[in-house]
């Protein structure tokens, strides 16, 4: 028996690995084309687009992983089917639910190493790779942190701990240096609106001065920052929520439940990537009534057609269903879990009329 099962998780390993090698070299293609309009601006060059394509190759292993789920298990189990592997083993008294319980222990396999990449290899490779694509295209000298960026003008040191949509931004610190490279001053604002002409007027401001003699502290409703950076460069210096880990995410959703900010983009983003396991071990469950389901005579080239088919309907309808929760004020929680709910019940459904 160990042996039948041995052969079914490696006949299902090798063919997830050639789909998730052929999807992920498209994927990848149509990055390299959209990467090729930005080289030139800034010091970005050929072999940045390289080095950031490399980078971010584990975040698309992840956004792939379920559908290649889906079609390596039914291309495995179809050229079982299409050679009567399955029939011998049937008739040698293997049941279906025998033969699935292979097939599922493997993908329980794929869930835990999804997991782990998810949380331990693509985040930090995929915030690197932005980072010094945003680095090369700005060509600003900022360093960029999972808490914002830092920013150096002059003798004074700014510190941005987040950047909103509309040119606003929140929890500024700039530290103040003298001539002889001491601190002279530090200010904390709430929020600052960001210009097109690169000023950025700061609000809510508390100012600490400090002399030789006493340290002051005032606070003032406004304050201008001159020649900073534009709306522009900012954008591309945001990290989006998908290139953090699951356990960053929580943690930065705290923080901004704290400051009173909305976090419901990262609450989804967080969802999503919990259930990136899930949904690899659902799409398992569902490849199995495309290969003992149909009638027999049915093409493995048909099977893998609407196998495909229904793999980026749902990747298309679970991006949806969470924004449009979003629009609606659902919890995360609902829009992430219910497709990946209803695509359980549809695949033991349909084992369930299996002959």
């Amino acid at each position: 028996m160990k042996t039948l099962d041995r052969y079914i998780g490696i006949r299902f390993i090798q063919c997830f690995l050639l789909v998730i090698f052929i999807l992920v070299s498209l994927f990848s293609f149509l990055e390299l084309v959209a990467q090729l309009d930005d080289i030139g601006k800034g010091n970005y060059q050929l072999f940045d687009v390289f080095v950031y394509i490399g980078l971010t190759t584990p975040r698309r292993v992840l956004d792939m992983v379920p559908m290649a789920a889906l079609l390596g298990s039914i291309i495995a189990l179809g050229m079982l089917a299409d050679k009567g592997e399955l029939i011998v083993m049937r008739a040698s008294g293997l049941s279906v639910q025998r033969i699935c319980f292979s097939v599922l222990a493997t993908g329980a396999l794929l869930m835990v190493a999804t997991g782990t990449l998810e949380e331990y290899v693509a985040p930090p490779m995929e915030q690197h790779a932005r980072l010094s694509r945003s680095l090369a295209i700005s060509d600003t000298g900022i360093l960029l942190t999972k808490d914002g960026f830092w920013a150096r003008q002059g003798h004074s040191f700014i510190h941005v701990g987040k950047t909103l949509s509309g040119g606003i931004a929140t929890g500024l610190d700039v530290y103040e240096g003298d001539n002889k490279g001491g601190l002279h001053a530090f200010i904390h604002a709430r929020e600052a609106d960001i210009h097109s002409n690169k000023r950025w007027v700061l609000k809510d401001i508390r100012k600490t001065v400090i002399e030789e003699q006493r340290i002051t502290t005032q606070n003032l409703p406004t304050m201008a920052l001159e020649s900073f950076l534009s709306t522009e460069q900012v954008n591309i210096l945001e990290l989006p929520p998908d290139s953090l880990s699951p356990s960053d995410l929580y943690q930065y959703i705290q923080a901004l439940r704290q400051r009173g900010q909305n976090a419901d983009t990262y609450v989804l983003a967080l969802w999503q990537k919990l259930a990136v396991p899930l949904t690899t071990g659902a799409m398992v469950l569902l490849s199995l009534p495309f290969v003992f389901g149909p009638p027999r005579g049915t093409t493995i080239g048909l099977r893998i057609t609407v196998g495909a088919m229904v793999g980026i309907g749902f990747y298309l309808a679970n991006q949806i269903i969470g924004y449009m929760g979003l629009l609606l004020e659902l919890h995360p929680a609902i829009t992430t879990l219910a497709p990946v709910a209803a695509v359980l019940w549809i695949a033991l459904w349909r084992l369930r009329q299996a002959p």
